[in-house]
């Protein structure tokens, strides 16, 4: 009997042992990636600033101000909507390190889903994040969750309803900041970021909002630019800068049918011209295989690759996979082939910046080479 019970202790302390430590590294997400501010950056305030009553909340998110008080245009720039979409966030980031304006404002919001940012999507196998090395050393980065942390919001209802629409939707897209635009002062904290959001566009008077985003390899809507109505004359001329620099997009209409989008509800709502591009991330897919930091890195899994030979994807899929340096720098290009298309019909309120690592750059150099050093 004695045996048994030492038997017992001994398993109970080794299950002590693991709740502790997988419960530190847990509790870990709940720490922002750092992000050092470049020489282009005028002010850092909390979206809070545009809302107060976010203010304390795990929705309350940094927003970067590039060349506060130019005369010029304006763009609002999200990453970080679905924290398992890295690609948007590192863009974002590295506008911040690296850009520095010389004509018009640019807002920065690196983790517009603060809350995603601290859990992994149940049952996925996610990594609870990802480092990239640097010359000065490694930076780490977080890999969250596409929807609200549940400790933040709950219950889900059994039926989602969106509020300005009326549209039924499933319950669990109730955390789904993309689904919860143009948002409610009072509502879930999912609808009060999206109304924070909102605030900060009308009351800046943004002339242009880029979500960033990243999709499945068998999703339709990848490697492509999604415009609202007002916003397409931009998108169209910025689809053609890009494939003349060899980039190939696609320019797809916001859906009326399908409400709560970025691309929809802040082109109805607001006077800001809207977009959302979407870039291939195998990691987040259903095809594919072990989901580990290599995959998110790299891009590189099999499983896509056979799915390509039997015509089941909608994006190119070789063995080179689609890194996180393409990914990230197909949205910076987008972001500022959009900047010259805008300026160059409107030379009277341009939006320029210097800085901005090319897509060829990142391709040969890697994200490393422009993350500034921690300090």
């Amino acid at each position: 009997m004695k045996k048994h019970h030492i038997t017992a202790i001994i398993f109970l302390a080794l299950a002590g042992a693991a709740a502790i430590v997988s419960g530190a590294s847990f509790l870990a997400m709940r720490k922002p990636d750092i992000i050092v501010p470049g020489p282009g950056v005028s002010e850092v305030v909390m979206l809070s600033n545009w809302y107060p009553q976010l203010k304390g909340t795990p929705g309350d998110t940094e927003v970067y101000i590039l060349g506060k008080g130019n005369p010029g245009a304006s763009m609002l720039v999200l990453g970080g909507t679905h924290p398992n979409e890295p690609s948007g966030h590192m863009a974002a980031i590295l506008l911040i390190e690296n850009a520095v304006m010389t004509s018009g404002t640019l807002y920065v919001i690196p983790r517009a889903n603060a809350s995603g940012f601290t859990h992994n999507d149940p049952q996925e196998g996610a990594p609870q994040s990802f480092t990239i090395q640097t010359p000065n050393g490694p930076r780490v980065f977080r890999y969250g969750s596409r929807a609200t942390n549940p400790v933040h919001q709950w219950p889900d209802p059994n039926v989602y309803i969106h509020a300005s629409s009326g549209q039924s939707l499933s319950g669990s897209e109730t955390r789904n900041r993309n689904r919860g635009y143009p948002g409610r002062e009072n509502g879930t904290l999912t609808e009060r970021v999206c109304y924070g959001i909102v605030q900060l566009i009308k009351k800046e008077k943004v002339t242009i909002t880029v979500d960033l985003h990243e999709a499945s390899p068998e999703y339709p809507v990848i490697n492509a630019i999604v415009a609202h109505p007002k916003a397409m004359g931009l998108a169209s001329e910025t689809v053609l800068g890009l494939e003349m620099q060899n980039i190939t997009i696609g320019l797809e209409p916001s859906p009326v049918n399908l409400r709560g989008l970025s691309h929809r509800e802040l082109g109805d709502f607001t006077d800001t011209l809207p977009v959302l591009m979407e870039t291939a991330n195998a990691s987040q897919g259903r095809l594919r295989g072990r989901t580990d930091e290599a995959l998110v890195l790299t891009g590189k899994d099999k499983w896509y690759v056979k799915a390509q030979k039997l015509g089941r994807l909608y994006v190119p899929y070789d063995e080179n996979g689609h890194p996180l340096e393409e990914r990230t720098g197909r949205h910076l290009a987008g972001i500022t082939e959009l900047a010259f298309s805008w300026t160059l019909e409107n030379p009277d309120s341009a939006l320029e910046f210097t800085g901005v690592p090319a897509y060829a750059e990142l391709q040969e150099k890697g994200l490393g080479a422009f993350l500034r050093p921690l300090p």
